[in-house]
């Protein structure tokens, strides 16, 4: 009499085995992204034909530059998209160097002070930034504020993982995102309210698999045909 352990042994489970999106989850800088729908990526590369005179044909093509480009689909809940990144009570929220001209956003401390500091008043700035004088009378300064938008936020790394019902195991990586543009709205057409997010980005680490959480690992049986 066969085994229940047997169905999870055959050549079935150990070869063509998918993914849904629901066997996702998508982790930033360390953390899970519990509110994200959907996340696509591109990877375009400059290449074009050489030609010389007497050919109608190529002779070759040059290699140029690459680039890496996608998209971030969150669902709203009560809070914006990245509140656990932006949100100034959390511990490990991001922050940015700003500039003196920056403005503030509300009850956040503004470097310039408005326009009671000259521009011309180098120690004043340096008392509102906490700066210092560098060399050859250069200005440093440190205003380290809590980011206002995403396209302030510092680079970091997406890690999607799947896990299915068979246990197989993948996962890719996209690193040294940078968000670029964010957008939203609300409708009364809409059931949920959404906010995009453009990025680029250095790299990718394509899928790859993992052990099975059998403890075996399939990958030498699937087909490569």
């Amino acid at each position: 009499m066969a085994q229940a352990t047997d169905l999870l042994d055959n050549t079935y489970t150990s070869t063509y085995t998918s993914f849904a999106g629901t066997d996702i989850q998508a982790v930033l800088d360390g953390r899970p992204i519990g509110n994200l729908m959907g996340i696509s990526y591109s990877v375009t590369r400059e290449k074009a034909p050489i030609y010389t005179m007497g050919s109608v044909d190529p002779r070759g093509y040059s290699r140029g530059k690459r680039g890496i480009a996608g998209s971030l689909v969150f669902t709203i809940f009560d809070r914006s998209a990245l509140s656990n990144l932006t949100d100034k009570n959390q511990p490990r929220h991001a922050k940015y160097f700003a500039k003196f001209t920056d403005v503030a956003s509300p009850g956040e401390f503004s470097a310039s002070r408005g326009s009671d500091i000259a521009r011309e008043d180098a120690a004043g700035l340096l008392e509102a930034a906490g700066g210092q004088i560098g060399p050859q009378g250069t200005l440093f300064h440190k205003d380290l504020r809590n980011v206002n938008y995403v396209d302030q936020m510092p680079p970091f790394d997406i890690v999607l993982s799947g896990e299915n019902e068979l246990g197989t195991r993948m996962f890719m990586q996209i690193l040294g995102v940078e968000l670029l543009n964010q957008g939203s709205g609300v409708s009364v057409d809409d059931i949920v309210i959404e906010s995009q997010m453009t990025f680029v980005a250095r790299s990718i680490i394509d899928w790859k698999t993992l052990e099975n959480a059998r403890g075996t690992n399939t990958a030498q049986n699937v087909p490569t045909t």
